[in-house]
């Protein structure tokens, strides 16, 4: 046995140091070189990013030319990692360096005739496309090693910012499985485990979240570190290496020419083009197969390779075959994960001798974007934007926040200010001027087109942000006068005045998007809190109050901690929100406080179904939205494991979008019963279809097919195929519903239209039974973003929210996903009040 166990040791060990050769290599340097810092040759494993850490200090601590720094840090608290690699000399002047490009570029200064051109090479952002984190080690070993008169010319020319791994938890998780199914040689059967990554995938980070969708939004901790690095160099270009089909070959931009973002000026596009002949010339020398032109799209401006389009950059996509693992078959022949790495590498490299060869192209291009941003600022009939939020300051301030992240110039109305028939209140008001750097950005991110050239799109066709938080918003004609506006608006946070104690109760208004967690970490203490069904004043220190409906009170005779007092105090001092003190159960308006007008509200415990069939981003982005927006951390489990499932531990249970079909009658039973005794069902998208087609849901459903019969298919020919399936789609648009303000779960809402994200031709039929329509599309229903014009009328007859009674329990519905990408903070209160308010109706679906 021990005989077996160590032949079988010394055939792993044998395979696992190969001899693997990267062209190009670095010869008889005195630098410590990947191979010796993992211990086996770059590719025979996949890299974890603690490895990557470990060689990356190394090299730094090592080479006169490398820079280590930390930036951030994943949910999963892995060190974000940048390199700078440039000559010594430069190294020694980097933030003159710095200082000098950015005021050449958003200053207007010129540009010095031996300015450095700032590239910035990212790598494996989708954590299971690995060849691109493992290159990056070969990648900066040759920049810091090679002692070529090539790479002096580079180094002298260029600072490179370098990004071993934009995404380590999903990278980390990957590496894992595909390290712990290598054998002694390398299986590239397609149908081997290996090459079939289990739910969710290494993709995305640790809430399932695809960051490469979030450079725009900014919702994760390694975006915001990501874009404070590149607002802070503003780069020339951007390189975004990724990972596609194993049956593919290699793509670089240009991407489909007709799919292009309208606001990213045509001399990017040029560029991109004659970056692209560095990148052939270079595949050519190897002898491999590459493609442009066919796939993918430079349209949204949230991704990595085209983010930095709308300010002055280039960004260029590249997406390798994917080995998908340690070796795979292909139409093309095996797939050696090596194979992968290496192409990786030479496109790396392609694009910084591409860059230095056109560095002046790309710095005199930079400088003039944003002086001819300033020039289309100037001549646009729109002066700005404003914004206004009377009922949520927290809301207000999180787009705020957001627009500050990406350098917009936000200014806060000191005194009201009319345009045509509307005031904007002092205090709550705030004006973006198109007139400064980021114009191009600011008119991306306010967008409300709706019609383009190309109706085809690889991801969403909007996105635009006052929508997805719920703010209120007008472009404007003309500027408010410099008297009106106080200096460029600042976080500050609010500090609560201390609590009035031996009061007849306690109360705080529920529009605010703190006042779920306010709500939750009071649960958490045991006190005892009721609803308002509807509005109500009342007096509090000598002065009368107005408190809407949703509004939550904490009645001095209700509570049973001891010390409850003192709890209330401690939670109340993490909020910034207001709570009153009420003097008297006698209310001047509305119910008194002891009427059955105030409901309880408990501690929701919540099961969000995680796992095969359903979908892991909109899974995620649930679990992350409890968690941020409602301070509950939900129990996860897989569909296939719910018949084995105590459900009575739960109160709520969520169905994301996902396939249920795999249940059958017992678990329909099961959580029928569940939901009879009490429970709060929610579905939304496929979950909440599965649930109309059980019986659970009364309603009906327009599915997929039926909508995309609505579209002609006569007089097509072959080659209208993809322009089809284009017009069938909703790849990602919003539209506008309408909301029943009383009904409990829309409470916190002030206004009774409210924009919701659609990216699926799912849709629920209204019910004819009244109360049971919590929203419906409006009769327009399209905000902003692509519908083939054959939809609209459906849509507008359709509902997105219903809710009814089951016996005791209460089942929710959203044809549509309320938490879409995390950032869609105003359609996200309708499933946090499901967790607080959802039994809190009462509507029969018959």
């Amino acid at each position: 046995m021990k005989s077996y166990t160590l032949l079988a040791l010394l055939a792993l060990s044998a395979y696992s140091v190969a001899d693997t050769k990267y062209v190009p290599s670095v010869e008889n340097s005195t630098l410590p070189s990947p191979n010796q810092v993992l211990g086996y040759n770059v590719g025979d494993w996949h890299v974890r990013h603690d490895q990557i850490q470990r060689y990356a200090e190394q090299l730094a601590a090592a080479s006169k030319r490398v820079q280590f720094e930390t930036i951030g840090y994943t949910h999963e608290q892995r060190p974000l990692l940048q390199l700078i690699i440039s000559s010594e000399r430069n190294l020694q002047r980097l933030e003159q360096i710095r200082k000098q490009h950015i005021d050449a570029a958003r200053g207007g200064e010129e540009t010095a005739a031996d300015a450095p051109v700032i590239i910035w090479l990212g790598y494996s952002i989708h954590g299971n496309e690995p060849s691109g984190a493992n290159s990056s080690l070969l990648v900066a070993q040759y920049l810091a090693a090679a002692q070529n008169d090539e790479v002096r010319n580079w180094l002298d020319n260029a600072v490179i910012i370098l990004n071993p791994s934009l995404n380590p938890d999903g990278l980390d998780r990957f590496a894992h499985w595909a390290n712990m199914h290598k054998g002694a040689a390398a299986v590239a059967d397609t149908q081997h485990r290996e090459h079939n990554e289990p739910w969710p995938s290494g993709r995305a980070n640790h809430y399932w979240f695809d960051l490469n969708r979030d450079w725009l939004l900014l919702q994760h901790p390694e975006s915001r570190a990501r874009i404070t690095q590149y607002q802070k160099w503003l780069p020339n270009i951007v390189a975004d290496y990724h990972e596609m089909g194993t049956n593919s070959t290699f793509f670089f931009q240009p991407g489909i020419p007709s799919r292009n973002y309208p606001l990213t000026p045509k001399r990017n596009f040029t560029l991109t083009q004659e970056l692209a002949k560095f990148h052939a010339a270079a595949f050519d020398q190897a002898k491999q197969l590459y493609f442009t032109e066919e796939s993918f799209d430079d349209f949204y401006v949230g991704k990595g390779s085209t983010y930095p389009d709308v300010q002055g950059s280039v960004g260029i996509l590249f997406e390798q075959a994917s080995s998908r693992g340690h070796a795979q078959d292909s139409i093309n022949g095996l797939l050696n994960f090596s194979d992968t790495i290496q192409n990786q590498l030479t496109a790396s490299l392609s694009t910084i001798r591409g860059a230095v060869a056109k560095r002046a192209d790309l710095l005199s291009y930079q400088h003039d974007f944003y002086k001819s941003a300033a020039s289309q600022a100037k001549s646009s009939k729109n002066k700005g934007y404003i914004l206004t939020e009377t009922a949520d300051k927290s809301r207000m301030a999180s787009l705020l926040e957001l627009l500050q992240r990406h350098n917009v110039e936000i200014y806060q109305l000191s005194r009201d200010w009319q345009e045509g028939d509307i005031t904007y209140s002092a205090g709550n008001s705030y004006y973006i001027p198109l007139q400064q750097p980021q114009y191009r950005l600011i008119k991306a991110m306010f967008s409300t087109e709706k019609s383009f050239n190309d109706n085809t799109f690889y991801d969403v066709s909007a996105w635009t942000l006052p929508y997805a938080f719920n703010i209120q918003f007008a472009a404007v004609n003309r500027e408010p006068a410099k008297a009106q506006l106080s200096a460029s608006w600042q976080l500050n946070a609010e500090k609560s005045k201390p609590l009035t104690a031996g009061a007849y109760a306690y109360a705080f208004n529920w529009q605010d998007q703190q006042a779920p967690l306010l709500l939750q970490a009071l649960l958490a203490e045991k006190l005892v809190v009721r609803a308002a069904m509807a509005d109500f004043a009342t007096t509090s220190n000598d002065s009368e109050i107005n408190l809407k409906a949703g509004a939550m009170v904490l009645a001095a005779g209700l509570q049973t901690e001891l010390d409850w007092f003192a709890r209330l105090q401690k939670v109340q001092q993490r909020f910034a929100l207001p709570i009153y003190a009420i003097r008297t159960g006698l209310t001047a308006k509305g119910s008194d406080l002891g009427s059955s007008q105030f409901v309880p509200v408990t501690m929701p415990t919540v099961l969000l179904l995680a796992g095969n069939d359903v979908n892991s981003i909109e899974a995620g982005e649930t679990w992350y939205n409890l968690e941020r927006l409602a301070g509950i951390s939900p129990s996860l489990a897989e569909p296939e494991k719910l018949r084995s499932l105590d459900l009575s531990r739960y109160s709520h249970i969520v169905l994301p979008d996902g396939n249920y079909n795999q249940w059958q009658d017992k678990e329909i039973n099961q959580l029928k019963i569940w939901t009879e005794r009490g429970g709060v069902l929610w579905g939304h998208k496929r979950g909440a279809a599965w649930l109309a087609k059980v019986g659970l849901l009364q309603a009906g459903v327009w599915q997929g097919d039926e909508m995309t019969g609505l579209i002609p298919r006569n007089d097509l020919s072959y080659q209208d195929k993809e322009l089809l399936a284009g017009k069938q789609r909703i790849a990602g648009a919003i539209y506008q519903a309408e909301l029943d303000l009383s009904h409990p779960l829309t409470f916190g809402l002030t206004r009774n239209t409210l924009p919701v994200f659609k990216n699926g031709t799912m849709l629920l039929q209204p019910s004819d039974t009244p109360f049971v329509n919590v929203a419906l599309y409006s009769s327009a229903p399209q905000l902003a973003g692509y519908t083939a014009a054959e939809y609209v009328p459906r849509i507008s007859q359709s509902a997105v929210m219903l809710a009814h009674n089951l016996g005791k329990g209460r089942v929710i519905a959203m044809s549509d996903n309320p938490v879409f990408r995390g950032y869609f903070y105003g359609s996200s209160r309708l499933l946090v009040n499901a967790m607080y308010l959802g039994t809190a109706f009462s509507a029969s679906a018959r």
